[in-house]
């Protein structure tokens, strides 16, 4: 999709957190990511991919049942892993179900397959040439990650697949609430400081 399109997008939210990277706008906003008009939203999955609460359980009911029968066929999905199917009745094109870890502080393995599942969610969209993809915060509901933590691995793992050529103009993290919107604002703001490749606009 045309830049000027994504530039559209941008202009519906009256309240946003805009920067840029290279070629690619990265904006955060406080709103339900199953309104979002972009190719893929991402959904905050369970391994057996058949729907659950929270963002979950509201992608499969904006989405209507034909979601639900085509994550049947996948054969569920593992933890740091993503899957794509079809939007069917959400505004998105594509929906990318990312399975993130429950946390767990003394294990390891929990930032790494936190880094894993945003990372198959760009793969995903840069395989499929999209323009533009909306995540949810996954892992932070239910699976318990603490916001801060799972926003500093979001954004770093982001802008480490920027470093390579892609198709993705904008990637938005639509937050749920004003504190975990609050916390995605203040993160860019301080990894801004240090950080040349990030450009904040707002």
């Amino acid at each position: 999709m045309a830049w000027g399109v994504c530039q559209a997008w941008v202009a519906c939210w009256a309240e946003s957190m805009r920067c840029r990277i290279v070629q690619t706008l990265l904006e955060c906003v406080e709103g339900d990511i199953t309104a979002q008009e972009v190719d893929a939203i991402v959904n905050a999955a369970n391994e057996s991919l058949l729907g659950g609460g929270g963002v979950d359980g509201a992608i499969h009911r904006a989405a209507g049942p034909e979601l639900l029968e085509e994550t049947r066929r996948l054969g569920g999905c593992r933890t740091g892993d993503a899957k794509l199917t079809r939007g069917y009745r959400l505004p998105a094109r594509y929906v990318i179900h990312a399975v993130g870890p429950v946390y767990r502080p003394d294990d390891p393995d929990v930032p790494r397959l936190l880094a894993s599942a945003y990372r198959r969610c760009l793969e995903i969209a840069q395989q499929q040439a999209f323009a533009s993809i909306a995540f949810p915060a996954i892992s932070t509901g239910v699976y318990g990650y603490p916001q801060a933590e799972a926003c500093e691995i979001a954004l770093h793992t982001t802008l480490e697949f920027l470093d390579q050529s892609t198709s993705l103009r904008l990637i938005r993290f639509v937050l749920f609430g004003a504190p975990a919107y609050s916390v995605y604002v203040q993160t860019i703001q301080r990894m801004a400081q240090t950080d040349s490749r990030l450009h904040v606009l707002d």
